[in-house]
């Protein structure tokens, strides 16, 4: 059991620190960075993005003595998809996190430690470790009922899956699953299969949020081993969640203060259109904004790129498309939930089993003593297809499904509606278009080169989505925002370079037979 670090939220349960938490103005925000003006018209690298992937850039190139760049976001603080809600009734609001929560393997003795581990730690982040498989209670349409068994050998079936394989082919997890002799029929055994795949992949393995039939065997195996053991190169199998009123944005939003400066943050900007060619970049803004640059950083998510929602002239070449189109943005929704008394498990976390595969199957518990006591919160989580399905309820039809759950769940009870509730919706939102990416089943490393490869020599890409280790993850885009920042600098301090190079045509491992009529 990792040591947990003290929890601010469970001292101060209604405080809640920092105008981050808050929701904050421009003007707020670049009153925290040091004054040097406006940002200007022309630069040598735009940044469109002040994400994770984004900032770390923007470090990066400072650290090359580069800082003739400037940050375009629309937001008006920094912090990307890290994005923090003061929720419930008066007197009793904790901060939520409606985007990245948890800080995937952190560090095993001396070995390395995750990037985005040391920025919690170096900005004294409150986090607790989460006890995923540990801690949890079980229920199905009639009520509790034990069948932790069933989860055990679930938990087992998932290990096995996300072992390391040598070169063999990729095929989904269910398919993968069938070959271990694992065919869940049950509700129970596919309510711990939803858990281990959609919902633990949409956490941890990051190829999830979407069914097995859709999630990549061999891309969740590298995913998984990369992050969480250390023996081939991950960090530790640790799950360390933010429970600071500041916000998990909060250690971005700190690091940029240590360089970042007025004319180099552009807020409250949304990015309608990119012109580019071999004589530069102009990005034009909804606010009327024509920047140029010698080059432009792209962070936006893949979803982002996959719906148009920025115009990019002329348009991409046949190979980035096909690139942008082959992997999956997943949609993860918390559903938030506050109650006056707490009449729900004590554990830290509820699995449900319904009929139906993927009706608000996990639950969690934020008056756990471990998080929030006292504050009579708990959320449901759905993902993929069912996500996109919520998105379509408003408020009071979410409010009737989940309620009906909970009430059958409780049947001897009487369950009482709750004095709040927020659900954020990703999958519509134009500046996300999801929550974060996912590749399918037939993964093509190729794929993932194109998608991270430069444009022209002009236009370049990071995110966690452009990361073959770390897909889906905030370390994800760390290291992705940091890798191509170099590229960018070397770039400029040679005067001269096509950038990173790309397949023209990704081919299958094996040509298809000749002799097909």
């Amino acid at each position: 059991m990792p040591q947990i670090r003290a929890s601010l939220g469970t001292i101060f349960l209604s405080f809640l620190a920092g105008a981050a938490a808050q929701g904050i103005t421009s003007a707020q925000s670049l009153a925290n960075l040091t004054y040097a003006g406006p940002p200007p018209n022309n630069t040598k690298v735009l940044i469109l993005g002040g994400g994770m992937a984004g900032v770390i850039a923007a470090r990066t190139l400072h650290e090359q003595c580069m800082d003739d760049f400037v940050i375009v976001d629309a937001k008006t603080e920094l912090g990307g998809r890290m994005i923090q809600k003061p929720f419930g009734i008066p007197g009793r609001e904790v901060v939520v996190e409606m985007g990245a929560n948890w800080i995937h393997g952190t560090q095993c003795g001396d070995g390395p430690a995750n990037p985005v581990w040391k920025l919690a730690q170096k900005h004294n982040l409150s986090t607790v470790y989460t006890d995923f498989d540990g801690n949890i209670s079980f229920f199905d349409y009639n009520g509790p009922n034990n069948y932790s068994a069933i989860f055990h050998a679930s938990v087992d079936a998932a290990n096995n899956a996300t072992r390391l394989w040598d070169n063999e082919v990729d095929m989904d997890l269910r398919s993968a699953y069938g070959y271990m002799g694992v065919k869940p029929k049950t509700p129970q055994e596919q309510a711990c299969e939803w858990y281990q795949v959609d919902y633990k992949c949409g956490l941890t393995l990051v190829s999830g949020m979407q069914s097995p039939s859709q999630t990549s065997w061999l891309a969740s195996a590298w995913n998984t081993n990369f992050t969480y053991n250390p023996e081939v190169g991950g960090y530790s199998d640790v799950d360390m969640m933010s429970v600071d009123p500041r916000g998990m944005a909060y250690i971005l939003q700190a690091e940029a203060t240590d360089f970042l400066k007025t004319n180099q943050v552009l807020f409250n900007e949304t990015v309608e259109a990119i012109h580019y060619s071999e004589d530069g970049v102009v990005v034009l803004t909804a606010g009327g904004y024509n920047l140029t640059a010698e080059h432009v950083l792209v962070t936006f998510s893949v979803g982002v790129l996959q719906n148009t929602d920025v115009v990019f002239q002329p348009p991409f070449p046949n190979w980035k498309r096909e690139a942008i189109n082959s992997i999956e943005m997943g949609i993860y929704t918390k559903i938030f939930l506050q109650f006056n008394d707490t009449f729900w498990f004590n554990t830290e976390m509820g699995l449900y089993a319904d009929k139906q595969r993927g009706r608000y199957p996990v639950w969690q518990n934020l008056d756990h003593p471990k998080y929030f006591p006292g504050s009579g919160v708990i959320f449901a989580t759905v993902t993929g297809d069912y996500s996109n399905y919520v998105e379509q309820l408003n408020t009071t039809e979410v409010q009737d499904e989940v309620m009906d759950v909970l009430r059958a769940v409780y049947p001897n009870i009487t369950v009482p509606d709750p004095v709040d509730i927020h659900i954020p919706t990703w999958g519509s939102n134009a500046l996300y278009r999801g929550s974060f990416s996912s590749w399918g089943a037939s993964f093509v490393p190729g794929h993932s080169d194109n998608l991270r490869a430069t444009v022209d020599g002009r236009v370049w890409f990071a995110g966690e989505a452009t990361s073959l280790k770390h897909f889906g993850l905030l370390h994800g885009a760390y290291f992705e925002g940091q890798s191509v920042a170099r590229e960018i600098a070397a770039c400029i301090k040679d005067g001269q370079c096509s950038g990173i190079s790309h397949e023209a045509t990704v081919k299958n491992a094996q040509p298809y037979p000749n002799n097909l009529q």
